[in-house]
């Protein structure tokens, strides 16, 4: 259950980062709110996956997997560019996710 609620939260938090970037600078209201609504769900599942994930993995698993996601948004779908370092940055994001769950953190 906790790695079910640990991807509400990151679902949550991305979806969150996103609206703001629509938000354009909080001066829109719609993005504005369902930034601040994102965040405190994102933290309030995340609260409750620290019942029964270690901090440090859950952790760890929600801003990697959360930053991964934005980088890859950021490139599909709002204009950033794609450059090997940002690639490898990304691919390093995702492996460090891994061998922390693989290493035995949970």
């Amino acid at each position: 259950m906790g790695y079910l609620l640990l991807t509400g939260a990151i679902a949550a938090e991305v979806t969150a980062t996103t609206a703001m970037k629509y938000s354009d600078g909080f001066s829109r209201p719609v993005p504005a709110l369902v930034t601040a609504l994102g965040y405190l769900v994102s933290f309030a599942l995340l609260a409750q996956t620290l019942k029964t994930v270690p901090v440090g993995t859950a952790y760890a698993i929600w801003s990697g997997v959360g930053t991964a996601a934005i980088a890859t948004i950021g490139i599909l779908f709002l204009g950033e560019g794609m450059t090997t370092l940002k690639a490898l940055g990304i691919a390093l994001i995702i492996l460090g996710v891994v061998v922390l769950n693989l290493g035995g953190a949970h």
